[in-house]
């Protein structure tokens, strides 16, 4: 199989911004006829999730609030506001069109059909 490309993206330098994009840790496995991609979003918001494929590029974007709870005021606080982000680069023998998303304890879990084999080969005839 092709490789699956990977570009994260860097912290935000907009200071209007919510604050940093955070690049999800990920994990691609694959089998005969699905690639399957695992991506930790902890904290993410689900209503926030957005994951698109245009042409061969695939994105990830989700938004990432921190809270104290209810009758708490932050003391010390690491977990701040941003985004994750994170883009691939399919090859053609990916279906795009029947990718499975779930998103479950954090992990983002992303399934994709391979596309059915396109290659045909031709017969030459000799005149």
């Amino acid at each position: 199989m092709d490789q699956i490309m990977s570009n994260g993206s860097s912290a935000s330098t907009d200071p209007t911004d919510a604050g940093p994009v955070f690049m999800p840790a990920a994990d691609i496995l694959e089998k005969a006829d699905t690639v399957l991609m695992l991506l930790d979003v902890p904290g993410a918001d689900p209503a926030s999730l957005d994951v698109t494929l245009d042409k061969r590029i695939l994105t990830i974007t989700a938004r990432v609030t921190s809270a104290a709870p209810e009758g708490y005021a932050p003391a010390y606080i690491e977990f701040g506001n941003g985004t994750y982000e994170r883009r691939f680069v399919f090859p053609e023998q990916m279906d795009g069109e029947h990718i499975d998303a779930i998103l479950k304890d954090g992990v983002l879990r992303l399934t994709v059909p391979k596309a059915a084999d396109t290659a045909k080969k031709i017969s030459v005839k000799a005149e």
